[in-house]
Order: C-alpha cells, then sequence, then structure tokens
C-alpha cells in the first residue's frame, strides 16, 4: 500500500478570473472554457467605459489552431466578423522607393528532397537567369490576381503549399467569442477595478473588488487589462523590457474608410516617412493605420498623413494610441498570467498580436497549474514565451533595418542601429551561403524569412555546399516544371470575392 504520509492533497484550480474583455479576454475566456467546461468556474470583469486598442484586424496563419479549439465555424466566422481571407503581406516601398514584395504564407516551391528548395533556386540564380522566387510562390500570385483557394492535404496538389489567414472586424470577433464563451457558462461582470486582494504569505492575488462593491475571489487569474497591465504589472510588480531602442515606432493612428474595387486577398503595408501604413480590406470597409516613431513626426502631421492616402471616405474619426515595444519576460507571476497586450507588445507590421494572444493562451492551457501555481510551470511559461517574442523581435527589426534609398531621420537611424546579436548571425549566414538555421518551435519559417531578405535586397553569395549535389540540368528542369504549374494553376483558381460569397453562402 502507498504511504499516505507522502501523498499530497492536490487542490485544482476551481475559480478563475480575468481581467478585461476585448479580445485577448473574450479569447481567453472562449478557449478555457471549452477546454476544461464546467471544471472551472470562469468570470470576467470589464467595463463599457473602458474603450479596448481594437484596430488589430489582420492574423497569421496560426489562428486556424485558435478556432478549431474553440469550435467556430468558418462559414459562420467569415460571415459575422465581416472578414476576408488572407494569402500575406504586401510591402511596398521597403526595400527601396517603388519597390514591391509580397511575403506570402504557405511554401516557395515543392519538396525536392534532402537539398531545400531555395537552394536549388540559389545554385539557378547563380548559374544565370531564373524567374523571381515569387514565381514559385502560388500564394504570391494568387494574391497578384485577387484569387483565392484554400490547400489541400493531397502533398501532390500545388494547393498543399498554400497557406492563409483570415482579415477582420476585431470588435465583432471579440463579441463573436464572447457569445461562444457565455453559451459555455462564463459570466461577465460589468464594472471597472478598484482594488486587489492579496495573500500576504505567498504574494498570491486572491480576489478582485470592483468599484460597484462586488468581490471577485480566483485561484487563477489572467490579466487582459491592455497596456495598463493592471495585474501582472502594478500588483506584482512584474518588469517591462523596452525594445524601443530596436522598434523606435510608438504610436499608431487608425480610421476605417469605405471600401472600394474588389477585396484584395492580403494586408498591404507602405513605407511612410517616419514609419508605415496598414490597408486591411474587410467585406465592409477598409481597415487604415499609421504606424509612426513621435520623435520623428508630430500626431497631426500623422493624421494628415494617413488620411491623405485613404482609399476611399473616412468613416470614423481617426483615432490615437500610445504603446512601447518590449514585453514582460515574467508574463506568468505567482499565479497571475499576462496575455495580450498586458504582457508586451510587438507593432503589427506582421500581423502577430492576435497570434501572440492565442499563443499565450495555448501555453496556459498546456502548463495548466493546480492552485499552489508551481513556480516550474510559470518559469517553462516564461521561457517559451520569451523564445516567441525574441524570434518575433528579430524578424520585426530585419524589416527595419534592411532597407536602402530612404533619407528621413527614422531610417537612417534603423538603416545604421545596433543589431540583436542573434539576428546578426542569421544575416551573417544567409548572406554567406543561404542557410536559415531556424529552431523546430520558431513562429516564422523558411518561406517567411526568405520572402523578407530576399524582397528588401539581403541576398546570399552563394548556396550552401549541399547544393554542389545536384544535377544542374535536372534541378533546372524542377524549377521551370513549379513555375508552369503554379502559372497554369492560378487563373483556374476562384476570384477572392466569389470565395467569400461561397463561403458565407454555405452557412
Amino acid at each position: 500500500m502507498p504511504d499516505r504520509s507522502q501523498c499530497r492533497i492536490v487542490k485544482r484550480v476551481r475559480r478563475l478570473v480575468i481581467l478585461g474583455g476585448g479580445t485577448a479576454g473574450w479569447m481567453a475566456a472562449a478557449a478555457i472554457a471549452a477546454t476544461f467546461g464546467d471544471r472551472i468556474a470562469i468570470v470576467l470583469l470589464e467595463s463599457d467605459a473602458i474603450g479596448t486598442v481594437g484596430v488589430g484586424e489582420a492574423t497569421i496563419p496560426t489562428i486556424h489552431w485558435f478556432n478549431r479549439l474553440i469550435g467556430l465555424d468558418e462559414a459562420a466566422f467569415v460571415a459575422t466578423t465581416q472578414a476576408s481571407f488572407k494569402l500575406g503581406i504586401e510591402f511596398v516601398d521597403w526595400a527601396r522607393p517603388g519597390s514591391r514584395y509580397f511575403h506570402p504564407f504557405g511554401r516557395y516551391g515543392v519538396d525536392l528532397g534532402p537539398v531545400p528548395f531555395h537552394q536549388h533556386w540559389l545554385r539557378a540564380r547563380a548559374e544565370g537567369d531564373t524567374p523571381p522566387l515569387s514565381a514559385y510562390s502560388l500564394a504570391t500570385q494568387l494574391a497578384a490576381a485577387g484569387r483565392f483557394a484554400r490547400p489541400a492535404d493531397d502533398p501532390g496538389s500545388i494547393l498543399s503549399t498554400l497557406g492563409y489567414a483570415y482579415q477582420f472586424d476585431a470588435g465583432l470577433y471579440a463579441r463573436h467569442l464572447r457569445a461562444k464563451a457565455e453559451a459555455r457558462g462564463v459570466r461577465r461582470h460589468e464594472g471597472k477595478l478598484a482594488g486587489v486582494e492579496r495573500d500576504p504569505a505567498t504574494g498570491f492575488v486572491t480576489a478582485l473588488t470592483t468599484e460597484r462593491g462586488e468581490r471577485l475571489e480566483g485561484d487563477l487569474f489572467v490579466d487582459c487589462s491592455g497596456f495598463r497591465a493592471l495585474l501582472i504589472g502594478e500588483a506584482m510588480a512584474s518588469p517591462f523590457e523596452d525594445w524601443s531602442h530596436w522598434l523606435p515606432c510608438d504610436r499608431a493612428v487608425a480610421v476605417p474608410c469605405a471600401r472600394g474595387g474588389p477585396t484584395a486577398p492580403f494586408t498591404r503595408s507602405t513605407l511612410r516617412p517616419a514609419g508605415w501604413q496598414w490597408r486591411i480590406p474587410l467585406q465592409h470597409r477598409t481597415g487604415n493605420g499609421y504606424v509612426y516613431a513621435s520623435r520623428f513626426v508630430s500626431d497631426d502631421e500623422a493624421t494628415a498623413t494617413l488620411l491623405a492616402n485613404l482609399d476611399g471616405a473616412p468613416l470614423a474619426e481617426p483615432r490615437l494610441l500610445r504603446f512601447t515595444a518590449g514585453f514582460r519576460r515574467e508574463a506568468w507571476r505567482g499565479n497571475v498570467v499576462g496575455i495580450g497586450l498586458a504582457s508586451g507588445f510587438l507593432e503589427p507590421l506582421e500581423s502577430t498580436s492576435i497570434h501572440l494572444i492565442q499563443s499565450g493562451i495555448a501555453k496556459l492551457i498546456a502548463l495548466f497549474p493546480d492552485a499552489d501555481c508551481d513556480p516550474g510551470l510559470s518559469a517553462r511559461f516564461n521561457t517559451l514565451f520569451a523564445q516567441d517574442m525574441d524570434g518575433i523581435r528579430d524578424f520585426l527589426i530585419l524589416h527595419y533595418h534592411a532597407t536602402q534609398g530612404h533619407d528621413a531621420p527614422l531610417w537612417r537611424h534603423v538603416a545604421a542601429m545596433p543589431l540583436p546579436a542573434s539576428l546578426i548571425d542569421r544575416l551573417r549566414l544567409y548572406r554567406s551561403s543561404g542557410r536559415l538555421m531556424l529552431q523546430s518551435d520558431e513562429l516564422f519559417r523558411e518561406a517567411s524569412w526568405l520572402a523578407v531578405l530576399e524582397g528588401q535586397g539581403v541576398t546570399a553569395r552563394h548556396p550552401a555546399p549541399l547544393a554542389d549535389t545536384l544535377d544542374a540540368a535536372r534541378s533546372r528542369q524542377q524549377l521551370d516544371r513549379i513555375a508552369a504549374i503554379v502559372a497554369r494553376a492560378t487563373p483556374t483558381l476562384p476570384l477572392h470575392d466569389d470565395a467569400i460569397a461561397a463561403t458565407v453562402g454555405a452557412r
């Protein structure tokens, strides 16, 4: 028989309190409720008087994991959130004035054996004229043609190389998630936070009190209070690591405008003198914003630049947002877990904000603690979260640093700024032999790094030695065949607006 003196009484988390609604709060509520059901009582405190950021309308393909987890039907989701499909991001003027390149979701080419596809292409380029990398990306060609198709499971189909995400109204998405969460028993409390009660022995948060006099007790607390970070930052004093010396943009002005013409199946990022402008086409409107560094341009100037570069009439007053790039290396401290903006923020250049919300939620679910919140679990969470943030940070810095021909002060600054050692190593390896040394769990894969490196003029001097093993003629035939298949397939696939209509009509 087991020695009962060695048995530990396990106290499960039975009450979970989420501070803050918006996209992060309702994503957390919906996912945890879908996972644990009625084993955990979930309450969410938010105030209608406190606005949400709510301009993050573009996503990356990892959103499919989250939507499957909570049981979202794609047709209902697309209809309810006024969503469009997204095949990638077009970058205008980033490499140099007048340039364009596309960061596609999915892959370049197909699997050609032990030598990576891009090494086939690098060798062909080194030996003479070869089509641009974009010729081997079905997602890029579909985006340019205003068309869309979903990936196929058949690895023999060129459709298997596709990936896609969504562009949607973040406010409608949060509302949709709220309905899902409340249907699973999540209880919403209206009101503002008045106080935080803590256990004097452990430092754990024990309850939140509201201005209405309510007391919300919990075993575990999730902080989705946005940039204010009322629990993880203020109550638990988790320090913030400032990355503005690498990512100097600290403000954004956003405004929706009337849509016109066909709905583009991609987000556009256009370089501006003090930052960059986003364009996100939805079914009912187009989202626009200017992300900028306030030390190089005034708010009024930035607003004027944005309004002068809209595709249609503005539908609301411009909205100003302030932020600092960086994060908390202890996003989980004690029994408080910061999710979304409370844990950190990396500007929306590569549409990672919603990914980081769901990534934090996924890690929390996988490492979900007992009520004693084993420090080993929070340490693992923080390590994994930091790896995510560090990797995305380097990818974003690459965009800023690898620009040419721009004389505005911001662009001179970022072209000359010291880089993180991790990015220096990655650039050195690619420039020398086209190597992309990625960890298995990095968010941005080979196609993403290739798109930005080559798109912004960071080229490999020669292919890796492994490419010397290729039969040059056969490799070139394979490349030509892939480009031809992509070119033939593109005009046969649906127009983007037809694909949206078919999806919504399938409800």
